[in-house]
């Protein structure tokens, strides 16, 4: 059998792809060397009862347009919103976040009169920005360098979404993609802890500190998504992560698509500069008509391509693009609900995300530990409890909490992780936990630890990193992951790719996957009506 389309990794990219190239008719086959599917997106029952996010942990930035195209909710999708959040502070004190606008006015009032007043401004600021960039997410990029038709249509869109901003606001549109979320935030706040918590998005999954220039674009990535409307409202998915996968598969099955399980791929076939299959680690060899990876640009090219098949120049770049990880994730099992006595009991912050690091000063040291080689001895961690609001993860009565950590090197030292490392780093995790939670760690059942090596070894994240690629300027639109093959191409015909190496980037969003069936169709003047054209946003 020859299929029209072979997706290598069942991750949430890979799923959405093929979920579009099953409904436009395409005979198509998803391979993953796991013995599930989800990716980073995934829900696992590590321990009896207890079912684990294990990588990725929250939705916001998956793309509502998709959820609609491909009828993830009748497949059993449903995004719960938080209800708070909270920053401890080493002095007792917090800083709490809730859902209702006047209640947070009065939090921030509590720390400062004034940036009470200025976080109004702050975030009409930073919805402006998202909504600039917001239709840029389900749009390929155009190849400046070109000079096609298609790619100066594209660019006289841009132009024309750049005229409708003032003088004023372009300056400050590049000034914020450049610079510091630290810079940044002292432009509207006085308070550190308010600072802190806003701060928290720009370092999340990245190898920037907070007073590094670029961090700022990372905040406004994660502010882009939204929850039933609400743009940059975070959720849980019930039943956890994998849920949107699990649903995704069920949308592909349901038109025909086909999930092979533990099926591992071993090389990427090129015959006269053309895809023609895969084999995998067993010894099958799977034929297809074009092959689309899901791996990170360099798993896909330095892994599974013999170097001969593509150009010098090429190679040169991929291994050139920024991959490093900074992260690491604690999945933990509770015999009952943790008990911080900075919050009063039933408090609606503890449905939301905790951190415990309560200024920007904190954030960079914790940063300082990564760029020396080791992970943060008082590393900053955003700690959920989804079974607050979504009881259908453990047993009645237990909680399952998720601690998603920064920072955590690819290489301790420049050596490979060790268990004892692993053990040290989790261990750290769970004493900062304890401090502000005494008695916490008598309620732990189980811990999962995931480094960078972890991420790499399991999920086939280079380096552990989340994105698949950093996200700084230099690598983003027709900069990802290549110049000259931004748009989901690659130098070998009919070989694509649909992960977060490509335009938009990171985060469970599918819009790569999406975009990236879109130029498929496209090239292969297939696509449905509302497809047709690769910038036509859904």
């Amino acid at each position: 059998m020859t299929y029209d389309a072979l997706i290598l990794g069942a991750g949430h990219n890979g799923l959405v792809t093929a979920c579009y190239l099953a409904r436009a008719g395409l005979k198509v086959c998803v391979v993953e060397k796991n013995g599930w599917v989800g990716g980073s997106a995934v829900s696992r029952e590590l321990t009896p009862g207890f079912t684990y996010s294990n990588c990725s942990y929250v939705s916001s930035l998956f793309r509502p347009e998709i959820m609609r195209d491909l009828e993830l909710p009748r497949f059993g999708l449903q995004i719960l919103p938080y209800e708070g959040g909270a920053v401890f502070m080493e002095n007792g004190d917090t800083l709490g976040m809730f859902r209702d606008h006047d209640a947070n006015r009065r939090e921030f009032a509590r720390h400062s009169p004034r940036d009470a007043e200025a976080y109004d401004i702050y975030a009409r600021d930073v919805l402006r920005h998202c909504r600039f960039i917001r239709p840029m997410l389900l749009r390929t990029p155009p190849d400046p360098a070109r000079f096609r038709p298609r790619d100066l249509a594209e660019m006289a869109w841009l132009g024309k979404q750049l005229s409708g901003q003032s003088e004023r606001q372009i300056a400050e549109m590049i000034r914020f993609w450049t610079m510091s979320i630290s810079d940044y935030l002292d432009h509207y706040f006085e308070s550190p802890v308010i600072k802190a918590y806003l701060a928290v998005s720009a370092i999340i999954g990245t190898a920037l500190g907070p007073m590094s220039p670029g961090s700022a674009y990372v905040l406004l990535h994660h502010y882009m998504g939204d929850v039933d409307g609400n743009i940059g409202a975070w959720g849980f998915a019930r039943g956890g992560m994998g849920s949107i996968t699990k649903a995704l598969a069920a949308s592909l099955m349901a038109k025909g698509g086909e999930i092979r399980t533990s099926a591992a791929v071993e090389t990427i076939l090129v015959q006269n500069g053309q895809t023609v299959g895969v084999t995998l680690t067993n010894g099958d060899e799977l034929r297809a008509r074009r092959v689309i990876s899901n791996m990170d640009v360099k798993r896909t090219m330095l892994t599974h391509v013999a170097e001969g098949d593509l150009p010098a120049d090429y190679v040169a770049a991929v291994r050139k693009f920024k991959t490093r990880g900074s992260s690491g994730k604690l999945n933990i099992a509770l015999d009952s609900a943790p008990v911080f006595p900075a919050l009063p009991e039933g408090s609606p912050a503890l449905k939301g995300d905790l951190h415990f690091t309560d200024s920007i000063e904190r954030m960079e040291r914790a940063y300082d530990d990564w760029k020396a080689g080791h992970f943060s001895a008082d590393p900053f961690q955003d700690v959920m409890i989804p079974t607050m609001i979504d009881p259908t993860m453990t047993p009645p009565g237990k909680h399952f909490m998720s601690c998603f950590v920064q920072y955590a090197p690819p290489k301790i030292a420049g050596r490979d992780w060790t268990d004892a490392d692993r053990d040290a780093f989790g261990q750290t995790c769970l004493d900062q936990i304890e401090r502000y939670a005494p008695g916490f760690k008598n309620r732990v059942i189980h811990v999962e630890i995931r480094t960078p090596r972890e991420l790499e070894s399991e999920v086939g994240l280079t380096e552990g990193n989340i994105f698949q690629g950093e996200l700084t300027f230099d690598q983003l639109l027709f900069n990802r992951p290549v110049p000259g093959y931004a748009q989901y191409r690659t130098p070998i015909r009919d070989l694509w790719i649909c992960g977060s190496s490509t335009h938009p980037g990171g985060g469970v969003m599918g819009a790569p996957g999406r975009n990236a069936a879109a130029e498929i169709l496209r090239d292969m003047k297939r696509a449905p009506k509302d497809m047709s054209d690769a910038y036509v946003v859904l």
